[in-house]
């Protein structure tokens, strides 16, 4: 592969001023199209030299055949030039946003003679003003449910509210108090359209002028002893009470937000949006990003949240747009967002700014665990899938050159601290889903790297391969059984170091990895996501939004998960048992000692000084644990 690009520029000719950039394929198909505040700048680093260049932005500046730019005269204008470009080329080499949900919104269509309040996923109905997304249609039921016993306006269809005009008779929602009829005339249209009206204000988030209002007028009621309006009064205080209770976070009533949490990986990320207002949560949306391109957080931001509104031109830009990073051009972002607000209707500007205290803090906090369960559930559900599981190994077995499918996966990664209690692990995979009966563990005494500790680990492995005859009906029998079976791909964690030091192994014990009857062997790189095979001098490279890629990924951290958990456990229960023999010291100290220290033998190490740097140690259990830990080490010697 050469070093350099053909179609690269000549660094003269690219000018410094902001512009937006496109690179083209040899059909002149755009692949990519980025903005920059200075053009030279930024597209330098797409022409440094390859093997420096992260692998999906190595495969882009590869298969395109030219780059052009066009010179803008603010970075705004860059901002709003490539927003309208990716809209108009769909680039695939940018962000791929893949919303499969079609949320329910809350309509009332306030433009008509006599407005309708519905459910609907559609929301480009000329003249309506929405509510929501929802994520769930059944919560906006018996919102809308709760609202009609205080607001009686109109929910019927087309057909039905013409049907009664004819007949002269309301609906069951007016005979039962849901609605007031303006089919039949028992209020005019002006007066439904004000009820229209108050409830659009209520959603809006107006709520504590309606509640004192309803409060005031149940007392005066109840002071006339009227007491049948007062009843009706309070049912409806209930009612509006009902509806608010539903959401459990409330901020202060002057709160106007959009809070965005992120949580993404090399390939994907998971976006949650909740829509705050009047200091109560309205509506919450989350959908998945698909990344080709090898994105910081604070790029994905920027074109997360302009894709959060320009896919939904129902929903308006909040005054506060909450996101975890602020994008390098967030001022231009913040500019673009009211203008959205003015062409909506809205007033005021819109600004985006990171949470770090108080309520809006502890929400974003909120907003990003959820974000972070989303992208695990997601990738869960991907490996989990009967279908996608079947995919994914057929692609694995078609990327890797396999006879069949792998239908038994073993994969083994090597944790250690500072290079002391050097713990290995072992899971299996069958059929595309862990197998946790047949997880283990392999302590290392002693290794001089992570090569050698993959080394030692797979001999180990080796020693139980076969078939040999065992007590069915015994557990532990079967247990050393299922430990003898033959994987179809053994996997290892690392690239072509590991990968070479597995096959050391496999050479030693004589067990073949290629041909007929071998054992597939492969590694995943952490960086890159690069799949390494024996003896080959360039990787294996799996589409990023591949089934294949996410299984591969799965066992590997997998893998991982389990190796630190039994070397937190044993590094614990070293230093536990080591300290336990020492008077004085009981768990709380123990506990500390550990959080400070991490090992026995950073414990051994430190001097009286560090040991006295532990919080609840003092000087006297300090020369105590300091003596005791020195003593028994020159027993040992």
């Amino acid at each position: 592969m050469s070093e350099t690009l053909a179609y690269r520029p000549k660094p003269g000719e690219i000018p410094t001023s902001p512009g937006v950039y496109r690179f083209r394929d040899s059909a002149g198909r755009i692949l990519y199209v980025g903005k920059a505040k200075n053009l030279r700048s930024r597209l330098s680093n797409y022409f440094a030299p390859l093997q420096n260049l992260h692998e999906r932005t190595r495969r882009m500046v590869t298969t395109a055949d030219s780059v052009e730019w066009t010179v803008v005269g603010s970075e705004f204008e860059a901002l709003q030039l490539e927003f309208s470009w990716i809209k108009e080329f769909n680039p695939p080499f940018n962000i791929q946003f893949r919303d499969d949900k079609s949320y329910p919104y809350l309509a009332i269509t306030l433009s008509d003679d006599v407005p309708r309040v519905f459910i609907t996923r559609n929301h480009s109905i000329p003249g309506a003003r929405y509510f929501g997304p929802y994520t769930k249609v059944w919560a906006i039921r018996e919102t809308l449910d709760l609202l009609l016993k205080v607001f009686p306006m109109r929910s019927c269809t087309d057909a039905v509210y013409r049907r009664a005009e004819a007949t002269g008779r309301p609906c069951l929602l007016g005979q039962i108090g849901k609605c007031r009829a303006p089919c039949v005339s028992w209020i005019s249209k002006e007066e439904h359209k004000s009820l229209a009206l108050d409830f659009a204000s209520f959603m809006a988030g107006n709520d504590s002028k309606f509640l004192a209002e309803i409060q005031s007028k149940m007392r005066q009621a109840a002071q006339v002893q009227d007491y049948e309006s007062a009843a009706k009064y309070r049912d409806q205080l209930s009612a509006l009470e009902a509806v608010l209770t539903k959401n459990s976070v409330v901020l202060p009533d002057t709160v106007d937000a959009d809070v965005f949490g992120i949580a993404h990986d090399e390939l994907a990320a998971a976006v949650q949006l909740f829509h705050v207002r009047g200091g109560r949560i309205r509506g919450v949306r989350a959908w998945m990003v698909d990344k080709e391109l090898d994105l910081e957080l604070a790029e994905l931001v920027d074109q997360v949240v302009q894709n959060a509104y320009a896919n939904n031109e129902s929903i308006v830009p909040a005054r506060t747009v909450v996101v975890p990073t602020l994008p390098e051009d967030s001022e231009e972002l913040a500019r673009f967002l009211t203008e959205s607000r003015i062409a909506s209707g809205a007033s005021g500007k819109s600004e985006i700014r990171v949470a770090r205290r108080g309520d809006l803090a502890q929400l974003a906090e909120t907003v990003q665990v959820n974000a972070g369960s989303a992208l695990a559930s997601y990738k869960t559900k991907r490996s989990g899938d009967f279908v996608a599981r079947s995919a994914a190994l057929a692609d694995i077995q078609a990327a890797i050159g396999l006879a069949e499918a792998p239908l038994r996966m073993e994969c083994f990664d090597i944790s250690h601290l500072s290079g002391t209690n050097i713990v290995a692990s072992m899971v299996v995979f069958e059929d595309g889903l862990p197998r946790k009966d047949l997880y283990r563990h392999f302590s290392i005494s002693s290794s001089t790297d992570d090569t050698e500790s993959i080394y030692q680990t797979l001999i180990r492995r080796f020693e139980h391969l076969g078939e040999p005859e065992l007590d069915q009906d015994a557990a532990r029998e079967t247990k050393k059984r299922r430990f003898a079976y033959r994987p179809n791909l053994l996997i290892v964690d690392g690239g072509q170091p590991q990968v070479a030091a597995a096959s050391r192994a496999f050479k030693e014990r004589n067990v073949p990895f290629i041909g007929a009857g071998a054992i597939a062997l492969c590694g995943i790189a952490k960086r890159l996501e690069e799949i390494w095979l024996p003896d080959s001098e360039f990787p294996v490279i799996l589409p990023r939004n591949s089934d294949a890629l996410f299984l591969i990924q799965r066992i590997r951290d997998e893998a991982h998960r389990f190796a630190i958990s039994h070397q937190r456990k044993k590094r614990k229960s070293a230093i536990s048992s080591v300290l336990s023999e020492i008077p004085g010291v009981g768990q709380t100290r123990v506990r500390e000692l550990l959080r400070h220290f991490g090992s026995v033998a950073a414990l051994k190490r430190a001097s009286l000084e560090e040991i006295l740097e532990v919080n609840g140690i003092g000087p006297a259990s300090a020369q105590l644990i300091h003596s005791q830990i020195h003593e028994k080490q020159n027993d040992k010697s």
